[in-house]
């Protein structure tokens, strides 16, 4: 129902989510995750709290960051009712709207707004007992003959909240332009930084950020917050470790009683700061907060909404009923249906994520892992004792999508396949060995007829290392990287050119090439091909295809089964910042397949043992003790 209020700021402490606007610095793809207005219709942006609606419009806050993800709270908070608080001026219409778990429409309530000449207050309380399964809410605004500007609004609960303040970790490799701008966003609204006590910056790189021009900014924005410390380069695991380590062991509860990681490579929302602190602080019980991600190279898509490791093969993939890389600039919150069901995950990437003090000591400190699964790996330990997490809509970041990344093929594959052995030893409930096997072969078989020998020769350094057992993977932490980068220098296809220019013109006709590209879909078709295939790489390969590649192929387009038949190619990055000449060398072909084979066959002779180890040493790897011993090397 709704009611006339006193004109008054909304109360600090019971503000579960504040409406807001674009920055004057945000380019226009980022509009529709805000407002969702008709094409002839454009309001103006005064503010980041304040909108002037234009006369004879109807515009909608059934947007990403605006409109409330109420089955969320029902789900994961005390929260029972909330009240959504509006300061207007002008004339028109407010009504309220909530949506089903199917995406259908209810109108809720609604009121006239006659505040021509002085600012008025509107409030509309609701319950969340409907939203179980999914479902939003949101205002819509309505206006005839005259503009009315919506000066501020907030989703209250009917309580106040305990106030709990929270200190920022990010680490950085020589990434200073991005980490200095997320550090500067984080200054940019008081009541933001309001509820930041401290900023932990890990500084790995050669290049440190006390040397960056902007550095004084960050300083004098967030003053005696910020503690930038220099350490060896340890990965995303040793920095973040580091800035839950100090959260924990240099201050104390009340003084900082959550930790929130993020990426630096980000372009960040401040507002979603706001709201998974206030989710953790609403929970029903502790709970790690997780924020989207959206696509800093589109910035209007949704690139991931929520994940789940898939136990059985211990791989990520997007939880049940997930939508990935939606266009809110083509398909409004309103329009979409899968967006209104609730998506229940089991992880979320530290791109940004919050963890309550309580559960950083009942739970540890991550693995020692660099980098990969360890975002993974510490909510599947979480959830062992009783603590989930929740991927919480309306919080987000903007980050360059994984896809346009290298990583199955580059350096990162060795710490993608070893730390994912360590999360399926730890945590998956099946018997792996089979599975493992299965992988292992079609990933050794398909890589070695792409000419991947690189790539094949880390995923058996990882095996390797990974049967080494937990005690060597401190000693790793800080190595690993060098030994990676050793083994590639060995192999051309890790050998990079900036483009295909850098190399002869290919020497097939593009129309027998494209005729290749075919893809077998009949497994006897599948069996035949990569027949033929392992045949012509047992044979010599033409000794021209060594100095001409015979195609050009980009990342997209160059398939095993067109490779595996080919003695030479120049294939390109995901990215499209460089060109690998891959050439056919069948000696290092047979060396490759019987390592892999021999090595495979110790890894399953060896899975059960390898479990227990890595279990029984999961106390010592996650100690703060450990991790101290590593800070003061």
């Amino acid at each position: 129902m709704a009611q006339q209020a006193t004109d008054r700021a909304a109360d600090s402490d019971r503000v579960l989510q504040r409406v807001i606007l674009p920055r004057d610095r945000d380019p226009l793809d980022v509009r529709p995750l805000y407002l969702d207005e008709p094409d002839n219709v454009h309001s103006h942006v005064a503010s980041r709290r304040e909108v002037v609606i234009p006369a004879s419009a109807r515009v909608s806050f059934a947007s990403y960051f605006n409109a409330f993800p109420a089955s969320y709270w029902k789900r994961w908070t005390k929260i029972s009712d909330v009240t959504l608080r509006l300061r207007v001026k002008g004339a028109g219409r407010i009504e309220l709207y909530r949506s089903k778990p199917n995406g259908d429409v209810v109108h809720l309530t609604g009121a006239p707004v006659h505040a021509e000449k002085d600012w008025d207050t509107f409030e509309f309380r609701t319950t969340l007992a409907p939203f179980e399964d999914g479902g939003w809410l949101w205002f819509d605004v309505y206006t005839e003959n005259v503009e009315l500007t919506v000066g501020a609004a907030d989703w209250l609960s009917d309580e106040p909240l305990p106030m709990k303040k929270l200190a920022v970790g990010t680490t950085t490799f020589n990434r200073l332009d991005d980490c200095v701008e997320s550090l500067l966003a984080l200054g940019e609204d008081p009541v933001v930084l309001d509820v930041i006590a401290k900023v932990y910056v890990a500084d790995q790189g050669p290049k440190k950020i006390v040397d960056h021009a902007r550095y004084g900014e960050v300083k004098a924005a967030l003053g005696e917050r910020l503690n930038v410390i220099a350490q060896g380069n340890l990965g995303g695991s040793g920095g973040f470790t580091r800035a839950l380590f100090e959260s924990i062991e240099h201050t104390k509860p009340g003084t900082v009683d959550q930790i929130l990681l993020m990426d630096d490579d980000i372009a960040l929302e401040p507002d979603s700061i706001l709201r998974s602190n206030a989710f953790a602080r609403a929970a029903a019980k502790p709970v790690i907060v997780g924020s989207h991600m959206l696509n800093l190279q589109a910035k209007s898509r949704l690139h991931t909404m929520g994940e789940i490791v898939d136990l059985a093969s211990c791989v990520w993939r997007p939880a049940p009923g997930a939508i990935t890389d939606h266009d809110f600039g083509t398909g409004s919150l309103r329009e979409t249906r899968p967006l209104h069901r609730r998506i229940d995950s089991t992880y979320n990437g530290w791109w940004m994520c919050l963890f309550p003090r309580e559960v950083v000591e009942k739970v540890g400190l991550p693995l020692p892992l660099f980098i990969k699964c360890d975002d993974a790996e510490y909510s599947l330990r979480a959830l062992a004792h009783d603590i989930p997490t929740v991927t919480l809509p309306g919080s987000a970041v903007w980050h360059e999508p994984w896809t346009d990344k290298n990583d199955t093929k580059d350096w990162t594959v060795y710490f993608h396949l070893r730390n994912r052995l360590i999360m399926a030893a730890l945590h998956s409930p099946y018997d792996m060995r089979k599975t493992l096997l299965k992988q292992g072969a079609r990933s050794a078989v398909r890589r070695l007829l792409s000419m991947e020998y690189s790539t094949v020769a880390l995923e058996l350094k990882a095996l390797d290392d990974f049967m080494a057992g937990p005690d060597k993977l401190f000693d790793k932490l800080g190595t690993a990287l060098s030994e990676v980068q050793a083994v590639r220098k060995q192999y051309t296809d890790a050998q990079f050119a900036p483009s295909a220019r850098e190399f002869p013109p290919p020497s097939f006709d593009m129309v027998r090439a494209e005729q290749m590209m075919h893809p077998p879909v009949h497994p006897a078709k599948i069996a035949l091909r990569a027949g033929k295939a392992l045949v012509h790489n047992l044979r010599s390969p033409n000794p021209d295809s060594a100095d001409r590649p015979q195609v050009n192929l980009s990342a997209s387009s160059a398939p095993w089964f067109l490779l595996g038949n080919l003695d030479s190619a120049t294939v390109s990055n995901p990215d499209g910042s460089g060109v690998a000449f891959r050439r056919r060398d069948p000696k290092v072909f047979r060396e490759l397949a019987v390592r892999a084979t021999q090595t495979y066959k110790r890894l399953i002779a060896e899975w059960p043992a390898l479990v227990e180890q890595y279990k029984a040493a999961v106390p010592e790897l996650t100690s703060t003790e450990s991790w101290r011993k590593v800070f003061s090397d």
